[in-house]
């Protein structure tokens, strides 16, 4: 794959992109919370408002990419967010960007993400060989495991030492460069037949959503992904205020420690390309997910000096970053694995709607939970709620996969629709180019 230009193009624009975008992750809620001092209803507030076009809009971005090319469609939403941030940048600039400005923002970046997201999981199937999934995710996802360890330490040194304006540029300027690489990809993409098909975007979604609750494996998938996202919401949204005013640590600092499950990432996605093969993905989706949400249950119990807690949650950030990286290549390669190339923008997108649709009101009952009781407390109730998400992989048809990738489900489509024509396989003779629990992805990936 490595030898392959379009690939690498590939590889190139997803990497930036990410960069900017867990970047952004800590560079607005920072602002809101050290600059615009906002409560923690309104942290809680802010975050929901960027995670809700999930909610809203993942069924129909996945109808839509299903019809276009996800590569062309990953391309234009990175040119939205770079003019989203650069029109931060600027209103940042002039002074006005305040908590109002800060929650159109976060709306906009969060509703081109979708599409990038849904789009993106749907490219990779279509260029990538059935037997070579688990080996491509695994490299895509160490280029974010990378994002993740520069993003937040970057996001949190540009608040700090500069100010909003320069951080919210750097965050544009990434995504332009991921544009610029993306539509530099040659090889042609088959775009789905979309005359024949005489079924509203309603009735297309539906399919989708049927395709996803018809299958065991895909069904566990969503109910896992929605228990996780909705913990991990309300988790961060204390955690994002339990770090620098019940820790007291600096921003630089906060940068640091959210920054350090990216090396545990960078780790996971190497050991994901080889774990399932050697003890099934069964075995590596429960203890992955164990590992990784269990870690933060020792959070709330932190005291002492700040160089000495901050050490502790680089370590826990580390495992949690490690485990979650796991379960998020490991999964996405059987969700790709069943899913035939029809209806993959739709199953990624039914499962964004079910996982990442939960985020939102996790944020707000983060944000409840730390004002009604406390920080320590509000932090434990919401690390234990994390472990319902293996639990239910370990009781579902998840927790039984062998060594072995299942088999694709059939499509009950072809009555309703007109066919889809075939992707060609990688090696073919239009050739091949060779993506997140859905994906676990803490930072904005879907379960």
């Amino acid at each position: 794959m490595w030898r392959d230009a379009d690939f690498r193009r590939l590889w190139a624009g997803q990497a930036v992109s990410q960069l900017g975008e867990h970047a952004s992750l800590v560079i607005v809620p920072l602002f809101a919370v050290v600059t615009l001092h906002a409560s923690a209803g309104q942290l809680g507030v802010l975050r929901a408002v960027g995670q809700a076009p999930v909610l809203l809009l993942s069924l129909p971005a996945g109808a839509w990419v299903d019809r276009w090319r996800a590569r062309t469609a990953m391309a234009w939403a990175d040119a939205g967010r770079a003019l989203v941030l650069a029109g931060a940048a600027v209103a940042g600039w002039w002074g006005s960007l305040a908590m109002g400005a800060l929650l159109v923002v976060v709306f906009a970046a969060g509703a081109l993400s979708v599409v990038f997201d849904v789009a993106y999981q749907a490219a990779v199937v279509r260029l990538v060989e059935r037997d070579r999934l688990v080996a491509g995710n695994s490299a895509l996802e160490g280029s974010r495991s990378a994002a993740q360890i520069a993003g937040p330490a970057l996001g949190g040194a540009l608040v700090s030492l500069l100010s909003v304006p320069v951080a919210a540029a750097a965050g544009a300027l990434s995504f332009a460069v991921s544009f610029l690489s993306l539509r530099r990809i040659r090889r042609p993409e088959p775009v789905p037949e979309r005359a024949g098909d005489a079924a509203g975007a309603w009735r297309r979604m539906g399919r989708g959503v049927r395709f996803v609750a018809g299958d065991a494996a895909l069904r566990a998938v969503c109910v896992a992904s929605a228990a996780y996202q909705f913990s991990f919401a309300a988790m961060m949204t204390v955690y994002l205020l339990f770090l620098p005013r019940q820790l007291h640590l600096p921003g630089v600092v906060v940068g640091v420690v959210l920054a350090a499950s990216g090396p545990g990432a960078l780790a996971g996605s190497l050991l994901a390309a080889r774990a399932p093969a050697r003890f099934g993905y069964g075995v590596v989706l429960v203890g992955g997910a164990a590992l990784g949400d269990g870690v933060f249950c020792c959070v709330p119990a932190l005291h002492g000096p700040p160089v000495v807690v901050a050490g502790v949650l680089v370590v826990v950030g580390f495992v949690f970053g490690l485990g979650a990286q796991l379960v998020n290549v490991t999964v996405m390669a059987v969700r790709q694995a069943v899913t035939p190339p029809a209806v993959q923008g739709r199953t990624a997108a039914t499962i964004s709607f079910v996982g990442m649709g939960m985020a939102p009101l996790g944020s707000l009952l983060g944000g409840f939970l730390a004002h009604a009781w406390g920080l320590r407390a509000g932090l434990m109730v919401a690390a234990v709620a994390m472990l319902v998400s293996p639990a239910v992989m370990a009781l579902s048809p998840l927790g039984r996969l062998g060594r072995v990738l299942p088999a694709p489900v059939p499509v009950p489509l072809a009555r309703a629709s007109a066919p889809v024509p075939a992707v060609p396989a990688a090696g073919s003779a239009v050739g091949a180019v060779p993506r997140r629990r859905g994906a676990e992805g803490g930072g904005g990936g879907s379960t």
